[in-house]
């Protein structure tokens, strides 16, 4: 019987590339956009631009990857609380049609609006199509909170509806597009962040439990039959916040940075502490940049990164990847 160390490393030998030795080449950070409202999630959406909520703003803005131009996709999304976080946190497509997840805006902490998944029907229209607020106050976790209708952090497209990371109740649920809503998979106190997606295998980024050390900084993988077994991918980068794949299946993540201790719960990452990784066969991380000022998202087009951070920038880092998979973007 092959033993179970040995066996979650040739799982992820199969799943992950190990970083070559040539992984540090790639290029340094350049400021794409710059003046953004704020800067949570983001999506690669129609006709291969970034789509971004400002949150400060409640707009969905389009980006050009290549020019950075930014025209404005949809307005009129409820916008953070002030003094606050949360608003529109996060934006996914299916089809044509955008997506948008709406978190910290409800009663329970003096706002007025719904906490859930709105669809963007026009320019500045939107509806309502899953009240994750409701869900969450009738369903509380087992772990300790203390915003009943939790934070949702991350949005992404799987099976016809959405996975939705809650960071505060430290679950994963299930949405679909008439507004069901279930528990999909829970853990202790991790903060489930970032999302994506291979086939039915879900990558999940773990910030760790306050004060967010590198250890606890974590990609796990989940599959519908595993979802009591969550298997480690790589693990030892400081609040992770997102996760995405590369080319040649390379697996990168993004590390927000270091946590200074003392500070409140949802607090970000000291400044320009964070840094995109990638994750190795042995379960480690190799980083490819660093000093990136608190990070909140990533995508990848062709063989270059573009992150999104909480200060309304986006800065592009190419040649993420070595050849065999890096030669071309």
């Amino acid at each position: 019987m092959v033993p179970q160390r040995m066996l979650l490393a040739l799982v992820t030998a199969i799943f992950v590339m190990a970083a070559p030795s040539s992984a540090l080449a790639a290029s340094d950070p350049v400021l794409l956009v710059a003046g953004l409202a704020g800067g949570s999630g983001s999506t690669v959406g129609p006709g291969g631009a970034i789509y971004v909520p400002e949150n400060e703003t409640g707009r969905i803005v389009r980006v050009d990857p290549r020019t950075g131009a930014v025209t404005t996709f949809a307005t009129g999304l409820p916008p953070l609380l002030p003094g606050g976080i949360g608003g529109a946190m996060d934006v996914a497509f299916i089809g044509s049609t955008a997506y948008v997840l709406v978190t910290l805006v409800g009663a329970d902490i003096g706002g007025s609006d719904v906490v859930g998944i709105y669809r963007v029907d026009g320019p500045a229209s939107h509806t309502v199509i899953a009240d994750i607020g409701a869900f969450s106050l009738a369903h509380p976790p087992q772990t300790a909170f203390f915003v009943p209708t939790g934070v949702q952090y991350s949005l992404q497209v799987y099976r016809g509806g959405f996975l939705v990371t809650d960071g505060h109740h430290n679950r994963v649920l299930h949405v679909t597009l008439d507004g069901t809503i279930t528990e999909w998979v829970t853990f202790g106190n991790i903060v489930p962040t970032g999302l994506a997606v291979s086939g039915n295998t879900v990558y999940i980024a773990q910030a760790g439990p306050v004060p967010h050390l590198p250890g606890n900084g974590k990609i796990v993988s989940v599959t519908p039959q595993s979802l009591d077994a969550p298997a480690v991918v790589a693990a030892g980068a400081p609040l992770l916040v997102d996760v995405e794949f590369g080319r040649g299946r390379t697996l990168l993540a993004l590390a927000q940075g270091h946590f200074t201790e003392g500070h409140p719960e949802g607090s970000p990452a000291d400044p320009d502490t964070g840094a995109l990784v990638m994750a190795n066969a042995d379960g480690t991380f190799t980083v490819i940049a660093e000093g990136l000022d608190r990070p909140t998202s990533l995508e990848v087009i062709g063989n270059s990164a573009y992150v999104v951070t909480l200060a309304g920038e986006i800065w592009r880092i190419d040649d993420v990847a070595s050849p065999p998979y890096g030669t071309a973007r």
